[in-house]
């Protein structure tokens, strides 16, 4: 959890721009009812905006959506209760936007500015690794009861995301209470979710609560925290995601399962295709990626950049942590390529809750990261302060097999082929990508 950040907005540039034809959205515990926002209106969400229950949000394509700012009892999301419905379905030359009050999208809110408004969140009926299946989301106040979310369906349906940039939000309502970019509570696989963006956000991009809602081209940058976040048993299926951090960010992926092991139960843990994680070059603190909590999974055919401390895997001595699912092969790291840990392989390590167990001192740990990875192939090819998402090569060798007919079988690593499929609907690529690394 971070400070909530206000960076640079004293400093803005003055602009003429102003709206008209507003809509201010707000909720005295009606909801937004089943209703449609078009692109040729301005719309303001003030406080807590839910999609109740039985409703459906539709939002067509190049609608922008701005939210009061404020922190605490002052903040503004909009959240899609379990059984609502939000169908924000944009395109490539139309995006929809949810940014901050104020937001010209000409550049008079700093492309780095964090916790200006709260964020975006879907709650479903999909399982959770909880004591009770259900659970309330974090982020808005705990007297809410629109803000639960969990149940037994997996096949639950919470609508369309495709082609959504979501900013500069994360507002925090009070001590350790804070707001994704992008929350899913317990959001069912009948969810598409799909060409997302999340930039500068103060918590998280993306967060995961349980569900089995899978995902395709998610783009996170420029976070205050994690890029990505999974918790409560969350087994969907992603691929395709970008993930890139700054001085100010933790880490790429942190990862935990719940309150029990469910290496029991099918298909119990996510498995990523397809991702790119890039660390800040300086930061050598933190590791990439931190499994924990029963974290497990699968990331394969992948590219981690900079991982700083390399992937961190949580050994606390008892049956079922993550150092477990490592052994008993629940947690893997298959087929991927790493670029200039901190200083050698020693960097990518376990864990202890006592100390620091390095690779030279685990000779499991060392024989499979040997076999799941390359290492300083330099696959994206950096040139000075300027980031190249392609790889110089969109043939690699030594990927691992698709066991899904949902992914893309594609010959490549990393969440890039010879398309740039952020270019003409994110912020990152219109105004962030020669600022990543400076």
């Amino acid at each position: 959890m971070g400070m909530l950040l206000l960076s640079g907005v004293a400093g803005c540039r003055k602009s003429d721009y102003s709206l008209e034809n507003v809509d201010v959205i707000t909720d005295l515990g009606g909801g937004t009812g089943t209703v449609t926002w078009t692109r040729d209106k301005s719309y303001l969400i003030s406080g807590f905006v839910f999609v109740n229950d039985g409703q459906t949000l539709t939002i067509e394509p190049g609608t922008v959506v701005r939210a009061k700012t404020g922190q605490g009892s002052l903040s503004s999301a909009l959240i899609v209760a379990r059984g609502g419905h939000i169908i924000a379905e944009g395109n490539v030359s139309d995006p929809i936007i949810f940014t901050v009050e104020g937001d010209d999208l000409e550049g008079s809110v700093p492309l780095e500015a964090r916790g200006l408004w709260g964020g975006l969140i879907i709650l479903g009926n999909a399982p959770l690794n909880t004591d009770s299946g259900e659970d309330m989301i974090e982020g808005i106040p705990l007297n809410e009861p629109r803000g639960i979310y969990g149940g037994i369906d997996e096949d639950d349906n919470s609508g369309i995301l495709r082609y959504v940039s979501i900013r500069h939000g994360g507002t925090n309502i009070g001590e350790g209470n804070e707001i994704n970019g992008l929350t899913l509570g317990g959001v069912g696989r009948q969810t598409v979710i799909d060409y997302v963006e999340v930039i500068a956000n103060e918590d998280d991009g993306v967060e995961f609560f349980g569900g089995t809602v899978n995902c395709k081209n998610i783009v996170v940058s420029y976070c205050g925290d994690d890029a990505f976040d999974i918790d409560q048993g969350y087994r969907g299926k992603c691929q395709f995601l970008l993930g890139i951090n700054h001085s100010y960010s933790d880490k790429g992926i942190e990862w935990s399962g719940g309150l029990q092991p469910l290496q029991l139960l099918p298909d119990a843990f996510p498995t990523f295709y397809n991702v790119t994680l890039i660390g800040y070059p300086e930061n050598n603190t933190l590791p990439l990626i931190d499994y924990f909590s029963f974290g497990a999974g699968h990331i394969r055919n992948s590219l981690l950049q900079y991982p700083g401390k390399g992937i961190a895997i949580s050994n606390t001595g008892t049956s079922g942590d993550a150092y477990s699912m490592f052994e008993n092969g629940s947690l893997t790291l298959d087929n991927n390529e790493f670029y200039e840990p901190r200083d050698s392989l020693l960097d990518i390590y376990c864990y202890n809750a006592v100390n620091e167990l390095f690779l030279t001192e685990n000779t499991i740990l060392a024989d499979s990261l040997e076999q799941w990875s390359n290492f300083f192939s330099n696959p994206l090819g950096l040139s000075g302060p300027n980031l190249q998402l392609l790889p110089q090569s969109t043939v690699f060798k030594d990927l691992a097999d698709y066991n899904n007919d949902w992914y893309e079988k594609v010959p490549y690593k990393g969440a890039f082929g010879s398309e740039n499929w952020i270019e003409g609907w994110t912020l990152l690529w219109a105004e962030g990508m020669e600022r990543i690394l400076k």
